[in-house]
């Protein structure tokens, strides 16, 4: 009534008078509380004159009866939501709380409805309250005080946290303030087991921290806390307050500080020297980097003490004498205590370098070992990372300016010493060096150069030469002119000699070298401009050649082709440019080789053998997803003609011996059709919004060629073509006819023929071109495919398809060429599929079961996990069954899908744990060394299974997998001993 206005509050409190004014306490409170949980639902409605009347007559209540009192506050909880409170009265019902109630001694729900009164008034009346001073802070510390449930706390320390964030006036009670809350500290709490409420421990401790850290009054009392806690015995006391004090520094000064700095230093440099826990060590170098840098922030008057310098000078003098002994027992943790510090602030920085990196570099020279030089290396690479982090060397007061000849001598020791480990920590030093704005001189950087050069051509280690090619690659766009001016020409140099007084091993590794070297160091795109002609001069030279290794040859300059296209694409100039000298001229290589392979047979072929046409796609491929719409439109109209129609005046040297017809029929354009590998790369690549030429016409002459086509080669990338444009486009008519004609050529050539493969091969890529986008025909194609599965000659194909269907494909159909895919396609496809799937296997003939298997495993395989979680109990059985199979390949594919699942699902794998022990333990002895791994990796998987369920199983599995120990192959024995190590551990203490 009262909600639909055809009642007044006040005419309810009439209608109540007699509960209300009962002599029964218990009536009373019935009264006062169906009077509650109206104004609960309805303190929206009420009036100003209403709410003042409310207010008065509850606050007269709380002198009431202890049991009409949590009704009471459930009211005055509702009062408080209302917009409509009079000026004062927020005022008198806190008072009227504070005075009347003693809340703590109610229970947690009632408690909590204060918490919540105090909190709405916050939010809504801080002037008001703020109008108190002091006594509201005093008021709610006699509220708070003694609390103890976990739900309410959260809520308490949020006041706290405000009342400082909002600057309530504290008053005399900052103390007191203080002990109520810090009594908690460190959060002791672990949840029940099925806790309804969800508060965890680290939500109390993150509120708490928060009241902690919230304001530096707080100081004179909270330090010496975290100090006593710091040299706890409990980590978890040593944690808590470490990261405490690092919050406290980012609002604390020196003035807090200063008292307690000798004590804050002793605790982390205790830790850090003795710990074995990386976790503390870690929370002890970030407070006593929050240290430096709050001590680094205080503005200094003339007359102070800089207590940064103090402070630092007993860091230095405590852990720099420990970088001079000779058995370099302590270097690491004083190392990174001078670092943790130093890297605070570019004062400290350069106070802590000026007294540590001549010392570094004299006990460099001081220790000829390798081993002891690394050390030392490494802690100067620490020390030169910081530098980093300001960037250019300020000539004035920078340490490591005035060092430059020292630092640069050791680095460039390093760079020659034997030790291949040395040299690598030399190679990441090189690096920072270099990207220190204005610190290596001209000749300096020509050394570097040349020390890399040395590094990627002639160090017998291929750690090294990697390490070189990286470093070249960072400093390659830092210094791009000396790079392009002294690299590049040597490279180009030793790719063009002939070496014939090298064995052809030794000048084919210089050559793979001098290629991965080119595309490392295109990180610039002046660079990009100098070596990728060079690239392809040799790309020319190698296909005119005619030796063995040709082909190989190929490979290599097509991936550092590749390489060098990932690194331009976020540049549109040198993306352009790129695309502009590669595509063309790794089109004209293809044609001219496919033109000669008609006439002179030997001349073209390594071209155009798969691998090294497999090569040139991600290329092209790579130079073609990032373009411009405008500028993939206008190399569009280029390249298409030139398939459709044989329009080769766009193409670098275009005087062919003949004609260009890929899709023309004849024995002698075989060689011509493979080149559609490379169409595929380009058309399939391109941005959604570019229109294709002569698209309806492309897309059937790539349809018939993927039907009619003996070589599975040209037939596959043919079908995938067509697939990848089908994908992008546009829905309507077009796409329906083409479709419609695709389906028509696909059925005839699967039902029979000599072609059944090529039909199954199209069917495949067109089912997945479909299923991605969600089109309505794919679950037609889809059927189509679980219908091969019990042919007799198609089956076990079309069951591998399932994994084609479900995997991400690496050069079509795929984000990165702009492919149509729709969030959740394969947990689409797994609810529309695999009922079918299990349907099929329990209607099939024993002879093709593994069939429907198979082609489950792999959609199972590549589902989210925790999609499989759900689905697993009516999956297990059939998943098991599995494992029986014969077929490598399903049992490969299903022990990858339950490895997992015994880690994401042990208490429904537990279920059946006999059936599983007995099956991977069978498997450990298969003869194809894939499975027998992963049956040994599901095998270690058991063992997160709950422990009750193992034991018994635990002396069986630890003597089967004794006979994989001796397996004759390195990688199996592995992964026995990890298995039978984890089974021998289980029941032992601390486990």
């Amino acid at each position: 009534g009262v909600k639909d206005g055809s009642w007044t509050v006040l005419q309810l409190v009439e209608a109540l008078g007699s509960c209300l004014e009962n002599t029964d306490p218990r009536t009373r409170g019935r009264g006062i509380q169906l009077l509650s949980q109206v104004l609960l639902q309805c303190y929206s409605q009420l009036q100003e004159k209403e709410v003042l009347h409310l207010v008065l007559f509850y606050e007269n209540r709380l002198q009431d009866h202890h049991l009409v009192i949590p009704s009471v506050l459930q009211g005055l909880q509702a009062l408080s939501m209302c917009e409509v409170l009079a000026p004062g009265l927020t005022v008198s019902v806190l008072k009227a709380i504070f005075q009347e109630v003693h809340v703590q001694s109610l229970l947690q729900l009632d408690r909590h409805t204060v918490y919540s009164i105090i909190t709405n008034f916050m939010g809504t009346r801080e002037e008001e309250l703020k109008g108190l001073g002091a006594d509201f802070t005093f008021g709610f510390i006699q509220v708070m005080d003694g609390e103890k449930d976990p739900r309410n706390l959260l809520v308490a320390f949020q006041i706290v946290h405000d009342l400082i964030a909002k600057n309530y006036a504290l008053g005399p009670f900052v103390e007191e303030l203080f002990e109520v809350t810090s009594c908690y500290f460190p959060i002791d709490f672990t949840p029940p087991p099925n806790d309804p409420h969800g508060i965890q421990r680290e939500d109390l401790i993150l509120s708490l921290r928060a009241v902690l850290a919230s304001t530096p009054q707080f100081a004179e009392f909270l330090l010496p806390l975290l100090i006593e806690k710091m040299d706890s015995d409990l980590q978890s006391a040593k944690l808590d307050s470490l990261r405490t004090l690092t919050a406290c520094c980012a609002i604390y000064g020196q003035k807090e500080l200063q008292e307690f700095l000798p004590s804050l230093w002793s605790s982390p440099l205790t830790e850090v020297f003795q710990t074995a826990s990386e976790k503390v060590e870690a929370e002890c170098l970030a407070a006593l980097h929050a240290l430096s840098a709050c001590l680094s922030r205080s503005v200094l008057s003339s007359d102070s003490e800089d207590l940064l310098d103090s402070f630092l000078s007993s860091i230095l003098q405590d852990c720099r004498h420990h970088l001079c002994e000779p058995d370099m027992k302590l270097v690491w943790p004083s190392a990174k205590l001078l670092q943790a510090a130093a890297g605070a602030s570019l004062r400290a920085y350069h106070c802590v370098t000026h007294s540590v990196l001549p010392l570094l570099l004299e006990q460099y020279t001081k220790h000829p070992q390798s081993s002891q030089r690394r050390t030392i290396l490494e802690m100067l690479l620490g020390f030169l990372e910081l530098q980093q982090k300001w960037g250019h060397v300020e000539e004035d007061e920078s340490t490591l300016l005035s060092l430059r000849a020292s630092v640069c001598s050791v680095v460039f020791s390093a760079l020659t010493d034997p030790s291949v480990q040395l040299q690598l920590v030399g190679i990441r030093a090189l690096t920072v060096l270099g990207s220190l704005q204005g610190f290596l001189s001209p000749s300096d950087l020509e050394l570097v150069v040349d020390h890399l050069l040395r590094l990627i051509l002639h160090e017998e280690d291929s750690q090294s030469s990697e390490a070189a090619m990286e470093a070249a690659g960072s400093l390659a766009p830092i210094y791009p002119k000396v790079f392009s001016g002294r690299m590049v020409p040597r490279l180009e140099e030793e790719l063009q000699a002939e070496r014939e007084e090298e064995s052809s091993q030794d000048h084919c590794s210089l050559r793979q070298r001098c290629l991965q070297a080119l595309a490392a160091v295109s990180t610039h795109t002046s660079i990009v401009r100098e070596t990728v002609p060079v690239l392809l001069q040799h790309l020319r030279k190698v296909q005119k050649g005619t030796d063995a290794g040709s082909a190989q040859d190929l490979v290599s300059v097509c991936q550092s082709l590749h390489r060098v296209a990932l690194q331009c694409q976020q540049d549109a100039e040198g993306c352009w440019y790129y695309h502009q000298a590669v595509v063309p001229c790794l089109l004209a290589v293809a044609v001219q080789a496919a033109m000669q392979e008609s006439t002179q047979p030997l001349l073209g072929r390594a071209l155009l053998e798969e691998e090294v046409l497999a090569a040139m796609v991600p290329v092209i491929s790579a130079a073609t997803t990032h373009l411009s719409p405008e500028l993939a439109a206008q190399s569009v109209s280029h390249v298409v003609p030139l398939f459709l129609d044989g329009e080769v005046s766009f193409l670098p040297q275009n005087s062919f011996p003949c004609s260009f017809q890929p899709f023309e029929d004849g024995e002698c354009l075989e060689a011509q059709r493979r080149l559609v590998a490379l169409l595929m790369a380009f058309v399939c690549s391109l941005p959604r919004s570019v229109a294709i030429p002569q698209q309806e016409r492309l897309l059937r002459e790539l349809l018939a060629l993927s039907c009619s086509c003996n070589c599975p080669f040209t037939a596959t990338t043919a079908a995938k073509c067509f697939a990848g444009l089908v994908n992008k486009h546009p829905a309507g008519q077009q796409l329906d006819e083409i479709l419609q004609l695709a389906v028509d050529r696909m059925e005839p050539g699967l039902a029979e023929g000599p072609r059944r493969t090529q039909a199954l091969t199209l069917l495949l890529w067109v089912t997945k071109a479909l299923v991605l986008r969600y089109h309505p025909l794919s679950s037609h194609l889809t059927d189509k495919l679980l219908g091969l599965l019990s042919d007799a000659e198609l089956g076990p194909a079309a069951a591998d398809g399932f994994s084609l269907l479900m995997a991400e494909s690496p050069d079509v159909l795929h984000k990165g060429c702009h492919a149509d895919v729709r969030i959740m396609f394969r947990q689409r496809f797994f609810t529309d599929n695999v009922p079918k799937l299990v349907q099929g296997f329990h209607g099939a003939g024993p002879d093709v079961k593994a069939n429907y298997l198979k082609g489950l495993s792999h959609v199972l395989n590549h589902l989210p996990k925790p999609v499989l979680v759900t689905e697993l109990p009516t999956l297990l059985s059939l998943l098991l069954e599995a494992l029986s199979c014969s077929d490598r390949v399903v049992q490969l594919s299903t022990l990858s899908c339950l490895q997992p699942l015994l880690l994401e699902a042990p208490q429904i794998m537990s279920l059946h744990v006999d059936t599983l022990v007995t099956k991977f333990l069978s498997l450990t002895s298969s003869p194809t060394m894939a499975v027998r791994i992963a049956a040994l990796r599901c095998a270690h998987a058991l063992t997160s299974l709950p422990l009750t369920v193992l034991l018994p199983y635990k002396a069986r599995v630890i003597r089967a997998l004794a006979k994989p120990l001796d397996d004759k192959k390195r990688l199996v024995r592995k992964e026995a001993v990890a298995a039978r190590g984890e089974w021998f551990l289980l029941g032992s203490p601390g486990r």
